[in-house]
């Protein structure tokens, strides 16, 4: 059982209040009086979730009496400049914040044996997942963890955060590579939206496991849209177990997933001081495709745009290969030594091609036409775009444009999941 939750339209202000009986509740359960403590926030692309005001508090809270350290999950992300640690998690120091190495950073635990992977994906995958997380992480001593993160439909996992946190936002290259990989042949229509995924079966395995050591807990967060189209807390869930993900998973499966006809036209907006890289900015793709209408377009406004991979390697790899569909990337997966080393590069291929069914349309801030068009997407000049579809004046949902135009615009595709009844139901 969750240690406690509250759910409806939640101020910042009570989610901080929260944070504070959260801090109080760890004190109680976990350790009364920690003098090493270590905050595991969502990076800058779930900035939109308050996890950096939140954590904030926290170290606010334990820095009083205690050692405070800070490590965004960042995965293979690109890790923060000290002026986004600055302008996400404010009067934190920044020596405070550690960053992760998924390269070199990460210590092996284990593994998931290719047995389970095997069973749990029903043959889809048949090996073994790696389990080598963040260094620092298992081999400092820590009286307490606090894991803060926003639970939302999720591409890889069905809903995001929670062991998340460790296992890709604090994953070794082997454990985040072996990942991807399993999800993309699970299939991502089967993954969004779902409780428990083939992936989050073999993750909840590994931290029964192998986690049992770490004293730690998660404070989770939902969040929808009010009547005004603003995006709110809807829920705070606290806990140790799975239980307050299972909680926070159904609140959002509940609030977060929007059942539209199939559409023609989407129009959605990646926030510029949020997604720099189409590995993160497809996320549009990936929320929306189970609501394109075959022959569609999606339109992603990314004024932020300024490169593929949040890696060189990656970067290199999408530029090579583009999202030229499952097919075509699973034959090249199995001669070209880039694509079997980079395989989390390989199942974003993958996630990020609409199989041809529906159009992807790209209207960056840096990116060129030739560097767009280069992996499979078409372009579209950001500023008409913006002229044309100005997020000033659309609301999300449905709206007819002047010359009788009608698209769907959605202003944080990151926050939900659009889908179809039809799929819905046959995904269920």
């Amino acid at each position: 059982m969750s240690w406690f939750s509250e759910q409806g339209t939640l101020s910042l202000e009570r989610v901080l209040e929260l944070a504070r009986r959260a801090a109080d509740e760890a004190r109680e359960r976990i350790c009364r009086d920690p003098k090493r403590v270590l905050l595991l926030p969502p990076d800058i692309t779930r900035a939109h979730s308050g996890a950096g005001k939140i954590t904030e508090e926290l170290y606010k809270i334990f820095s009083k009496t205690a050692e405070v350290y800070v490590i965004p999950t960042l995965g293979q992300h690109v890790p923060h400049t000290p002026e986004q640690n600055q302008w996400m998690f404010g009067s934190i120091p920044e020596e405070r914040i550690l960053k992760h190495d998924w390269r070199n950073g990460a210590t092996r635990l284990g593994e998931v044996p290719a047995s389970f992977v095997k069973e749990v994906s029903q043959g889809k995958a048949d090996w073994a997942i790696p389990i080598a997380l963040n260094t620092p992480l298992v081999t400092e001593k820590w009286d307490l963890i606090i894991n803060v993160g926003h639970v939302v439909p999720h591409e890889v996992l069905g809903f995001a955060n929670h062991n998340k946190n460790y296992f890709i936002g604090l994953g070794g290259k082997e454990t985040i590579c072996a990942s991807h990989m399993m999800a993309a042949c699970c299939g991502i229509e089967n993954n969004l939206g779902n409780l428990i995924t083939p992936l989050r079966q073999c993750y909840n395995k590994a931290e029964d496991e192998l986690l049992g050591f770490l004293p730690d807990c998660y404070f989770e967060v939902t969040m929808a849209y009010d009547d005004q189209g603003v995006l709110k807390h809807s829920g705070v869930y606290v806990g140790d177990d799975l239980d307050v993900y299972l909680e926070a998973a159904r609140a959002s499966r509940e609030l977060n997933v929007t059942i539209v006809p199939p559409l023609k036209k989407v129009v959605a907006v990646m926030q510029g001081d949020e997604f720099y890289s189409t590995w993160v900015a497809n996320k549009a793709i990936y929320r929306t495709r189970m609501a394109m209408a075959d022959g569609g377009e999606l339109l992603i406004v990314a004024p932020g745009l300024r490169r593929f991979g949040e890696q060189p390697d990656v970067d290199e790899l999408i530029r090579k290969y583009g999202y030229s569909g499952t097919e075509n990337v699973m034959k090249l997966w199995r001669t070209e030594p880039i694509l079997q080393d980079l395989t989390h590069g390989t199942a974003h291929l993958i996630h990020g091609s609409s199989e041809g069914r529906f159009k992807i349309t790209y209207a960056p801030g840096f990116l060129s036409k030739e560097e767009i068009e280069s992996v499979c997407f078409g372009y579209a000049d950001l500023e008409e775009t913006l002229k044309r579809y100005n997020p000033a004046t659309m609301k999300n949902g449905f709206n007819v444009m002047p010359d009788g135009e009608e698209v769907y615009y959605i202003s944080t595709p990151s926050a939900g999941l659009w889908t179809t009844a039809e799929k819905l139901k046959a995904q269920n």
